[in-house]
């Protein structure tokens, strides 16, 4: 059995969440392979909105076992209070939810390193969410990361020397170091960590695939915001590509079946760093009110544009994509035109590929559409799509070489269409 990767192909935030609650039923397993409570799932039914940081989306569809892979970092306060509220909601977690023993834990000190690490930035800060994330990320690769298998491993001595040292870096950097009044709350919500079935989930998973079970792999922010291969610097610190699956859940790469790309039918960046097709007018805003492009874990302004098809074409090659998922088609249904950028110039020449930098001299060159002016919250198949609309996927579809199976035109997970193939 092969496992089925979904993730984001653009700056985060296309709506992953609601497809992987959509697509659960096919599968035995859902497993978050990378990020952590920087990402935020939002998906919307029967009446509830629902934001998931660090839980796999799978978490509500028919008691399908969810999995925290090895490649996530957890933060062991905001899971606790994103496990009880779901708790609250009526999801029996502790059940269904297991946890890899390698995924990293994030302390009190990290968020802290965060913001100070921000504040030396500057004017050059990248923007980040100030959970801790990245430092917590350099700790694993520096070889000082505390694990979530620690816990019953010489936890206390462990977890001494790293507070430790991430005071002396602080007093160092000049700033506060008083982690004295979030570490009590921090080591409670580590001993609840105890409550949950601890796994080795690289052997978990593969036994389950030896088993003939079904995997779906949930990445959390979008390509490119990936740590190798995204808009460096302003990115984030793990791997968001399918190859990320592989090394954050321990699957070998010839275990890879379907690989689902999604994308909003526009483009939205939260935080800095380059955005070549960023519209900065009337247009902007109106794309950002239609879609209440807000953050779910920081409510910050999303940055709206046109959609990019150098990034995505570049996204659907690095991630082996076979196929597509379009979200947010319905945010679109008002404007007269749309616009879609399919090549850059660059020094005055065109191109179709992504280059090593769009920080500046990068100019996209649009094809402009006709709009298709209906509402398309209402529709539950196909068949009722207007020409318009159909014509824009038609195009897409030639511009990308993938098929687009999945079209969303609203927030609940009923305004989903599964497209025939």
């Amino acid at each position: 059995m092969k496992v089925d990767v979904l993730l984001g192909l653009q700056w985060g935030d296309e709506g992953k969440g609601k497809v992987v609650d959509v697509l659960t039923p096919r599968y035995d397993v859902v497993a978050r392979f990378q990020g952590g409570p920087n990402a935020g799932h939002t998906l919307e039914f029967e009446g509830k909105k629902y934001v998931l940081r660090s839980i796999p989306s799978g978490i509500f569809q028919h008691g399908q076992i969810n999995i925290i892979g090895g490649g996530v970092v957890l933060d062991p306060v905001l899971f606790r209070e994103e496990a009880e509220a779901l708790e609250k909601s009526g999801v029996e977690i502790k059940k269904i939810l297991k946890i890899s023993k390698k995924a990293h834990l994030i302390m009190p000190t990290h968020r802290l390193l965060d913001a100070a690490n921000e504040q030396m930035k500057g004017a050059s800060k990248i923007g980040t969410t100030g959970k801790g994330i990245g430092p917590t990320y350099t700790d694993k690769v520096s070889r000082n990361g505390l694990r979530v298998g620690d816990i019953f491993h010489n936890f206390e001595t462990k977890y001494q020397a790293a507070k430790e040292r991430h005071v002396k870096m602080l007093t160092m950097m000049g700033a506060a170091a008083d982690c004295e009044s979030l570490e009590a709350k921090w080591l409670d919500a580590v001993d609840y960590l105890k409550g949950y079935e601890l796994i080795d989930s690289e052997n978990y998973i593969n036994h389950l695939l030896d088993a003939g079970k079904s995997v779906l792999c949930e990445g959390a922010q979008g390509t490119m915001l990936d740590v190798d291969y995204g808009s460096y610097p302003f990115v984030t610190s793990s791997n968001t590509i399918c190859a990320g699956a592989c090394s954050g859940l321990g699957v070998a790469p010839n275990k890879i079946g379907e690989v689902f790309g999604i994308f909003k039918a526009y483009c939205t960046r939260v935080g800095s760093g380059p955005f070549p097709t960023e519209l900065f007018d009337e247009t902007g805003k109106k794309i950002r009110d239609l879609g209440h492009e807000y953050g779910a874990v920081t409510g910050r302004e999303r940055r709206c544009g046109w959609v990019d098809l150098v990034a995505l074409r570049y996204a659907i090659m690095l991630n082996g994509v076979t196929q597509l998922i379009m979200m947010k088609s319905d945010v679109l249904d008002s404007f007269a035109e749309i616009k879609a950028c399919v090549a850059y110039k660059v020094d005055g020449k065109e191109t179709r590929d992504f280059p090593y930098s769009i920080e500046e001299g990068i100019e996209p060159v649009y094809v402009t559409l006709p709009g298709w002016q209906t509402d398309m919250t209402a529709i539950k198949s196909e068949e009722e799509f207007p020409q318009a609309f159909n014509d824009y996927v038609a195009f897409l579809e030639k511009e990308l070489n993938v098929p687009i199976t999945i079209l969303s035109v609203g927030p609940d997970r009923e305004q989903t269409i599964v497209r025939k193939r």
